[in-house]
């Protein structure tokens, strides 16, 4: 019996780039390993909330990843059963940069089919 409750898959650009997996492709290995047991518990648990997941607006939620020493954010928009993760960064300041919202905006819009 599968009790994983979403599927996960990345954003894709129209050029076929998936900017969050080369994101993590960079990323410390003990990083990728810490960010990917948060989306496994998103995968099996959802709906999940605080402390692992925070909806940021209608259609897009955020994972929080503590590493050693900084704090990550994946944030993701959900399309029929399946969590597209559309945007990744090392976390700066309290508030998300306005420049990481428009880009997770951007492509929830393109995930959703809405231009």
């Amino acid at each position: 019996m599968d009790l994983q409750k979403l599927a996960v898959r990345f954003f894709r650009t129209r050029t076929g780039n998936e900017p969050v997996l080369e994101w993590l492709r960079d990323l410390p290995a003990t990083d990728r390993k810490s960010i990917g047991d948060e989306i496994r518990t998103v995968q099996f648990g959802w709906p999940i909330g605080m402390p692992v997941v925070r909806k940021i607006e209608p259609g897009l939620w955020e994972i929080r990843v503590r590493l050693s020493g900084r704090i990550a954010r994946v944030l993701f928009t959900i399309v029929d059963e399946t969590a597209v993760l559309v945007h990744a960064f090392i976390k700066k300041s309290q508030k998300i940069q306005q420049g990481d919202l428009l880009i997770a905006r951007n492509r929830k819009r393109l995930v959703h089919g809405v231009e």
